[in-house]
């Protein structure tokens, strides 16, 4: 089990830091753990530790020239009612790189970030 100092990081490259962690704490519900703009920040949601790399911080400057865009990882974030998060984040003007779909183990859509990082908001499907 993962304590409350135990995370789980994950490094997306961004464009811009400000708007990064702006983007996360406004419309996800992330909190700042350390701003370090225009360079890097990170931010923290449940065990999740998502570290903000600027084109100015070490993280970026070590990632390949080819390697250099958004790909096509993403972090998942489970949502209790994905209706209710897709309008709101519509209605805040956000947007969505994908219809919502539905299979066996639940509902998702997927959101981009300000540099065009992928967020998968996935509700699960009822368990019997």
């Amino acid at each position: 089990m993962t304590t409350s100092d135990q995370y789980a990081s994950v490094r997306y490259v961004v464009d811009d830091v400000q708007a990064a962690v702006d983007f996360y704490t406004s419309h996800l519900g992330f909190t700042v753990n350390m701003n370090a703009a225009p360079a890097f920040a990170d931010v923290l949601r449940g065990p999740l530790r998502l570290l903000l790399s600027g084109p100015t911080s070490s993280g970026a400057r070590a990632t390949p020239d080819d390697a250099a865009s958004a790909g096509r990882n993403r972090i998942h974030l489970i949502v209790d009612d994905l209706d209710a998060e897709v309008a709101r984040l519509r209605d805040a003007g956000l947007p969505f790189r994908s219809d919502l779909v539905s299979g066996p183990g639940g509902r998702q859509i997927l959101l981009a970030d300000p540099a065009g990082n992928l967020v998968e908001l996935f509700q699960p499907a009822p368990r019997p």
